[in-house]
């Protein structure tokens, strides 16, 4: 019997093999789940033939987190795959590069703007978009990075994971008398295609093998998406409003 099974999961953010939303869908669908993609626009197609290299091919649904046309019809076109959702994963993040890579200081509304809807309002969007299809017992689960610290060139991407936690905190408060928990991940460095399109992650991730505890290989999402899994599964009854660290002990290090 696997952790998910009979679970319908609705996944975003898988956009190459190498995401940590395909490692959580490859896992939740080895553990029993039926899963769900999202992609958009030139992403579509790429998703569309990611999804083919699961162990069971998932359908893709269209969705602009910024769309308000795609957030309104996101439950009819997930219905059309599914009755209902068990779990949503929010694996969404972008900044222009203009607000990123020491760019702090000279960052301008607009791109601060745009890197705050991406990355921290579209985890309420995307949660009220899918409520109709969630019940008591369902999970909401979103990927962050340590919001607590002033990171090197992370910038006003590193001010939207702070929204983003404080986001999942209120929508923790507000969904969790209907049943519905919501709790993110705060991984590690790890290199993903989105991680790479940060000038200079190489300086976020350095040192970081080092200083965990237990390690940590930048270039392994299993770790993180196994955690994700467990959240999205029925052993975590009572746990919302959480951030649960998969960075191999990192976090609780002094510098």
């Amino acid at each position: 019997m696997g952790l998910l099974d009979g679970k319908k999961l609705l996944i975003t953010g898988v956009l190459m093999d190498s995401s940590i939303a395909f490692h959580v869908a490859r896992i939740a669908q080895e553990q029993g789940a039926q899963v769900v993609l999202t992609s958009f626009g030139r992403q579509l197609r790429l998703t569309e033939t990611i999804a083919k290299r699961l162990p069971v091919p998932a359908p893709v649904v269209e969705l602009d987190v910024t769309s308000q046309e795609d957030l309104a019809a996101l439950a009819g076109r997930v219905g059309g795959h599914v009755d209902a959702l068990d779990g949503v994963v929010h694996s969404i993040g972008f900044a222009p590069q203009s607000v990123l890579g020491g760019n702090f200081l000279s960052g301008q509304w607009a791109d601060v703007a745009t890197a705050l809807e991406v990355s921290a309002y579209s985890l309420k969007a995307l949660a009220v978009a899918a409520q109709p299809l969630m019940g008591r017992g369902s999970a909401v689960v979103g990927l962050t990075f340590d919001a607590r610290y002033a990171w090197p060139v992370y910038d006003w991407m590193g001010v939207a994971k702070a929204a983003l936690e404080a986001t999942s905190r209120y929508l923790a408060r507000d969904l969790g008398p209907e049943g519905i928990r919501v709790n993110l991940v705060s991984a590690g460095p790890v290199r993903t295609t989105a991680a790479k399109s940060i000038p200079g992650f190489e300086v976020m991730e350095g040192g970081w093998p080092e200083r965990a505890p237990l390690g940590w290989d930048s270039h392994d999402p299993e770790p993180t998406a196994r955690a994700v899994a467990a959240l999205l599964s029925d052993w975590f009854p009572a746990t919302t409003g959480e951030v649960v660290h998969v960075d191999g002990g990192f976090h609780a290090m002094g510098f």
